[in-house]
């Protein structure tokens, strides 16, 4: 196993990020312009997406070209047709009688109640970020989709943290490369899962962490703010995946949720994860998605490290 880096360290994987200050929300796109074989799997209970069934694997559409994270709840779901536009407009796209359609699934994360609810992710922004998206791409914490995130809201967002984008990636021993990008907006305390230690979650107005899952096990809290948490992640990968391959790496990467969120999965976050293998490598899908979810793990704690959580 080699350095941890960047999910841009797959080659084929070019990341752009757009974001508005004021609304505190933006877009992440995450572009597989010679196009990716798919997987995705739904663990939450309250998700916002759009044409993840493209991505399962009896459907017709056997390659995605993009996927795209938005902030805005389910009106940042429009931003798809920015980098859709850009895909089009680069002749990229599922070949039809009337021409090239591409293929961007999306997921959105609820921060309309941080910044000014007005200002949400369009098709402006997310074509822009299309267009700045780079190979050399590594920004994290609180930028484009990861904007306005937050965690640890048992309490609402008194006493909740930044949340944000983390990312990480890993060689194989078989020389397959597999890379991470997340977006952290969970109800739920981020655990670094070397020490067991929360490192970012909700506090108490003495500015303590309570432990959000003792919180709902033993005093019987109700969120005051239920369905506005979502952790997204993506999984790319040089090694050659098909469709149902790639569905079970996205299974095995939100195993990484569950470790660096406690509670994870809740029936007030709408997490999902994909996977998206963009190359010719041989490498067992076990090992890919066991280096998946260690990276889905590590890229959270490092993208509240790097929100200043």
């Amino acid at each position: 196993m080699a350095k941890r880096g960047y999910i841009t360290d797959v080659d084929g994987i070019k990341v752009g990020h757009g974001h508005n200050k004021r609304g505190m929300t933006g877009c992440t796109v995450i572009l597989a312009e010679g196009g990716a074989v798919g997987g995705v799997d739904v663990r939450g209970s309250a998700p916002g997406t759009r044409e993840i069934e493209a991505l399962k694997p009896v459907r017709l559409v056997n390659q995605v070209h993009a996927i795209l994270f938005a902030g805005g709840s389910a009106f940042g779901l429009r931003a798809t047709e920015g980098v859709q536009r850009y895909l089009e407009e680069k002749g990229i796209g599922f070949m039809t009688s009337a021409g090239k359609v591409p293929v961007v699934p999306s997921a959105v994360i609820f921060d309309l109640a941080v910044g000014d609810s007005r200002c949400r992710p369009d098709a402006e922004m997310a074509y822009k970020a299309a267009q700045q998206a780079s190979h050399k791409e590594q920004r994290e914490g609180r930028v484009g989709a990861g904007c306005g995130a937050t965690v640890g809201k048992v309490f609402g967002y008194d006493g909740c943290m930044p949340g944000g984008v983390g990312s990480a990636s890993i060689s194989l021993g078989s020389g397959a490369v597999v890379g991470v990008l997340v977006v952290v907006n969970a109800l739920g305390d981020v655990v670094d899962p070397k020490t067991g230690k929360i490192v970012a979650g909700a506090k108490d107005p003495e500015g303590k962490f309570v432990n959000t899952s003792h919180c709902f096990v033993q005093a019987g809290a109700t969120p005051k703010s239920p369905y506005e948490n979502t952790t997204l992640a993506v999984v790319a990968t040089t090694a050659r995946l098909d469709k149902e391959g790639a569905t079970k790496v996205a299974q095995m990467a939100q195993d990484g949720i569950a470790r660096a969120i406690n509670p994870a999965h809740t029936m007030y976050d709408g997490d999902v994860s994909f996977a998206l293998s963009v190359g010719n490598d041989s490498a067992d899908v076990n090992a890919v998605g066991i280096a998946a979810a260690q990276l889905v793990a590590e890229s959270i704690v490092r993208a509240v490290h790097a929100s200043g959580s």
